[in-house]
């Protein structure tokens, strides 16, 4: 389901998977293996893909509607 995702996002972006593998330090072909769900990206990975490609991770609790974004929240080790 992620692969769909970030090749979706990458393509509304107009990227070819090469430029965009070269703006995250990855390779072509893990890249390649991300959007086709063979490997599974790390969740940095996701965050910096979706803010190459000018999008916003966001976290919406069903109930309340609260929404936390990764921008949002400190980075640290607990």
């Amino acid at each position: 389901m992620i692969g769909k995702l970030l090749k979706i996002i990458r393509i509304n972006k107009g990227l070819k998977q090469s430029e965009l593998a070269e703006k995250l330090n990855i390779a072509q072909t893990t890249l390649s293996g991300y959007e086709t769900s063979y490997s599974n990206p790390k969740f940095e990975i996701i965050e910096e893909f979706a803010n190459n490609c000018n999008y916003e991770i966001i976290f919406r609790n069903k109930k309340t509607k609260e929404e936390i974004t990764t921008d949002s929240i400190k980075r640290k080790d607990i």
